[in-house]
């Protein structure tokens, strides 16, 4: 694995070179508007941010915890329980935290030996190349869609 492509991993986690980023994402985002539903939406920007962070949380622990075991449910684990936000504190606190975890997962990145073995709890092909990418894709995906919701509600500033 080359320094190169370590290091493109590391600037993809942050998508500034092809997409909106996660902090033009959430950046001003109105309290009253953050756990607003769009017509034809299915979800607020709350619980994209917050199933955002849920996901990156536990694809990290697969990679760092060795004695990572999956007990999450699928889909209700992965998604807050309420359309909106508990308040402004919550809404913060879940932008850092998914901050903190964007950082974590770059140290894997730039300090993992080898990216291209499986993850010592994983089966093949779960590599830890294989969840960066999965990272990479689900968090871009999922930006996109507060981007939606935002241009829908009318607050979308670019």
């Amino acid at each position: 694995m080359t320094d190169a492509l370590r290091d493109h991993l590391a600037r993809a986690l942050d998508w500034q070179e092809a997409h909106a980023t996660f902090d033009k994402a959430v950046a001003d985002l109105p309290a009253g508007q953050r756990g607003a539903v769009p017509p034809g939406f299915d979800h607020s920007a709350w619980q994209l941010l917050e199933h955002i962070r849920l996901a990156q949380d536990d694809l990290l622990d697969f990679c760092v915890n060795t004695r990572y075991v999956h007990n999450l449910k699928w889909p209700d684990d992965y998604w807050p329980k309420g359309a909106a936000a508990p308040d402004t504190q919550a809404w913060t606190a879940a932008i850092g935290a998914y901050k903190r975890g964007l950082d974590e997962s770059k140290r894997v990145v730039r300090d993992t030996g080898d990216l291209a073995p499986a993850v010592p709890t994983g089966k093949p092909p779960q590599t830890y190349l294989r969840a960066i990418l999965l990272l990479l894709d689900h968090t871009a995906y999922h930006v996109g869609q507060i981007v939606a919701v935002r241009r829908a509600l009318g607050i979308w500033p670019g």
